[in-house]
């Protein structure tokens, strides 16, 4: 009958502590809940002794026995509730985690009044992403052949979209003629979607072509087109992504931008072009080993540059014209001759200011010409010389 007894505590004891191991009661709820179940359970037991009539010697060592388990439970209770398993933690208690296996069991800590909430820590502000005028192929104006396809349906906000249907292994190009004479090289990639590609040289009439590499440098007319052109506004083609300075809503660039610029006064130009211009000469480098093996017809990936942390001359303007762009800058990709070195640079608008040439370092009391490669880079004070008022820079195309 003892032996019974004992198999039915031990049971009992391995099967509450799991329970509540499993449903992590607290320490102070676990003793009080194990203390009156075997309460209950004792007063159970001694009925049925007693109406089965055991003999009164039995009764006593029967009383001794449960005793000595109720204080092995409270122990229990005390230190957890563990069940000794086939392992020990090195304090003699394991538990079950579900899969047969043992871990520790680290009691849940009880709540004091001097907590600090779980979220007391400061919230970062929800900074809003500006609207982004992307550039769209409306279908409305368009001249098309089984080749390729330029649609004209937004002249007056300052581009064109083109795609070239074929999927052909040679080089296309798309030429843009302004008003003022200057040529403008594109090159199409086969078998992409639209993209878009500036107006840049102001009111006017424009000649587009699209050509397809016949051997070399030699090249066929697929298509063309004439077409005038009057702008909204002088603006128009530098507040809006190209193929050069090609963002989105959802850009790297464009995040950023809107960071750099959170709690400025969004009517002061300057502040934002300060923010957006001392982090794109800090945070990016100098690519050497890109810059001696570029290649003919590179395009700037701006989310890569920012993410590298490097890039070529072309690839700092790019970047820093997208982000300025995305804050409604007028913003100009610049591409000319610094002396005799081929190079690119920005020209930031302001209402103040007008259009200043040249991405500008302000030296405390006027904004000097500073390109961002130049800016990032710059190691001597005959360098900044050189630069001086913008007299070294040629621009030839804007962007």
């Amino acid at each position: 009958m003892f032996s019974q007894f004992s198999v039915v505590i031990k049971r009992y004891f391995v099967k509450r502590s799991n329970e509540l191991y499993n449903t992590k009661i607290s320490m102070s709820t676990h003793f009080l809940y194990c203390l009156t179940k075997f309460k209950n359970y004792e007063k159970i037991i001694i009925d049925m002794v007693l109406q089965k009539g055991v003999a009164s010697m039995f009764r006593k060592r029967l009383l001794f026995t449960l005793i000595l388990a109720a204080t092995c439970l409270f122990s229990a209770s005390l230190f957890g509730c563990g069940a000794v398993g086939n392992g020990s933690n090195g304090n003699g208690v394991n538990f079950p985690n579900g899969n047969g296996s043992t871990s520790e069991y680290t009691p849940m800590p009880l709540p004091t009044d001097d907590r600090e909430p779980p979220n007391s820590a400061e919230v970062k502000p929800v900074i809003e992403l500006p609207e982004i005028m992307i550039p769209i192929a409306a279908g409305i104006a368009v001249e098309e052949n089984d080749q390729a396809i330029i649609d004209f349906s937004n002249k007056q906000d300052g581009y064109i979209m083109a795609k070239y249907l074929e999927d052909v292994d040679v080089n296309i190009r798309l030429l843009i003629t302004v008003p003022d004479g200057i040529q403008y090289t594109y090159s199409l990639i086969p078998g992409r979607d639209f993209e878009a590609f500036p107006l840049s040289g102001g009111d006017g009439s424009y000649e587009i072509g699209v050509y397809k590499q016949v051997e070399g440098t030699r090249y066929a007319m697929v298509l063309s087109l004439t077409i005038d052109v009057e702008l909204i506004n002088e603006f128009a083609p530098f507040l809006r992504p190209n193929q050069f300075v090609n963002f989105n809503r959802s850009s790297d660039a464009v995040r950023k931008a809107a960071e750099l610029t959170y709690g400025l006064d969004q009517d002061d130009v300057m502040e934002k072009v300060k923010a957006i211009y001392q982090f794109v000469i800090t945070n990016i480098e100098y690519d050497i080993e890109l810059a001696e093996t570029v290649r003919t017809g590179y395009i700037p990936n701006i989310d890569e540059v920012l993410r590298r942390g490097k890039g070529i001359c072309f690839d700092y303007a790019a970047l820093m014209a997208a982000m300025l762009r995305s804050q409604g800058i007028p913003t100009k990709l610049v591409i000319g001759y610094t002396g005799d070195l081929y190079h690119a640079w920005i020209s930031v608008y302001s209402a103040e200011e007008g259009w200043i040439d040249g991405i500008i370092f302000f030296d405390g009391n006027d904004w000097q010409l500073v390109d961002p490669t130049v800016a990032a880079n710059i190691a001597s004070t005959s360098l900044a010389d050189f630069i001086g008022d913008g007299t070294h820079y040629t621009a030839k195309f804007f962007h």
